[in-house]
């Protein structure tokens, strides 16, 4: 059980250095004050979901999830 602790151990770590850089590339949301002005209907607006910055925002959410479901067996009794 040891070595599965510390494996788990070090994806966790892993992937809290990853969380913390993606979150740090993603644009603020003052970027998007453009949409006052109706600047929404451009073609970035329309396609946000297939750019980089909605790629940063998936991978946010998996990476959140991951994150959250290996601090729970990290927490867990069982592992001790």
């Amino acid at each position: 059980m040891a070595v599965l602790r510390m494996v788990f151990m070090i994806l966790f770590i892993v992937l809290s250095i990853s969380l913390t850089a993606i979150v740090l590339l993603q644009e603020g949301k003052s970027a998007g004050l453009g949409s006052i002005q109706g600047a929404a209907d451009t073609y970035w607006g329309k396609a946000k979901g297939r750019s980089m910055e909605g790629r940063l925002v998936k991978f946010t959410k998996i990476f959140v999830a991951l994150f959250f479901v290996l601090a729970m067996l990290l927490g867990m009794e069982f592992f001790m």
